[in-house]
């Protein structure tokens, strides 16, 4: 019955309505052509958009890559530097440090055989002390059993000058004797003293050493402690200059839209 009716309608009319069709097909296809036109269009200016930006962060980027480089070899020139001071520092001390430990060793040497000096002087001036007291005593005795030498000691036994207006009928022997027992405790009497002193300026020696290694001994220790603030000054810098390069260090970019 299509058919027929088909046949039946006039050319015209049948070819007219088919190409109102197809119109309406050509239009609506014109249509959805420049919606994706604009779709394209759109697209590739956002593309366009995303290009540009990822370009400017790779050259932000590379930029920051080449200065971490520059900042890595001046951080490890500045570590090198540091270690080469420190080393240098490491000599040096040791150096001061065996010479300090020499001069110590060397004071304290000396302060022993002033010590053992003093010791012997000690003993030595006891022993002469004795000694002499004893030849006093035996002097004293002699000159106390003799009539004409009594006079030459006082009664509480201390040597005294002969008075001026004594016996003149003393002999020569006799005064020659007197003499020479003078003279002997007046030898006796320097070297006591003599002795004396050498013990003070033993004692004195002493402390003057004594103070010298406590100089010494406080240099020592003013030395390590600022050896120790200067390496732990330098290690300090140098941790938190290589903290500071990792801190710096930029993180990778985030994808960008597609």
């Amino acid at each position: 019955m299509r058919e027929s009716q088909l046949q039946q309608e006039d050319p015209i009319d049948r070819y007219q309505r088919e190409n109102r069709r197809l119109q309406e097909a050509s239009m609506r296809l014109e249509q959805e052509n420049d919606d994706l036109a604009h779709e394209l269009v759109t697209s590739k200016i956002a593309l366009r958009n995303d290009l540009d930006q990822a370009e400017d962060k790779a050259d932000v980027l590379n930029k920051e890559l080449l200065s971490t480089k520059q900042r890595l070899v001046e951080t490890e020139e500045e570590k090198r530097r540091h270690e080469e001071e420190t080393a240098q520092l490491k000599e040096v001390f040791r150096r001061e440090l065996e010479k300090a430990e020499m001069e110590i060793k060397k004071t304290t040497a000396i302060i022993a055989e002033y010590k053992q000096i003093c010791s012997q002087l000690s003993t030595r001036l006891e022993k002469q002390q004795a000694a002499t007291k004893e030849e006093l005593d035996i002097v004293r005795n002699k000159v106390m059993s003799c009539e004409h030498c009594r006079d030459l000691f006082s009664p509480v036994g201390s040597l005294q000058a002969s008075s001026p207006g004594g016996d003149g009928t003393s002999s020569e022997p006799l005064d020659e004797e007197k003499d020479g027992l003078k003279e002997q405790l007046r030898q006796l009497e320097l070297e006591l003293a003599q002795t004396k002193l050498q013990l003070v300026e033993a004692k004195c020696r002493i402390q003057e050493l004594e103070h010298q290694r406590g100089v010494l001994m406080t240099e020592i220790q003013a030395a390590k402690n600022s050896w120790f603030s200067k390496t732990l000054g330098s290690l300090k810098s140098s941790a938190s200059s290589s903290s500071s390069s990792v801190s710096q260090t930029p993180s990778s970019p985030k994808d960008g839209p597609a």
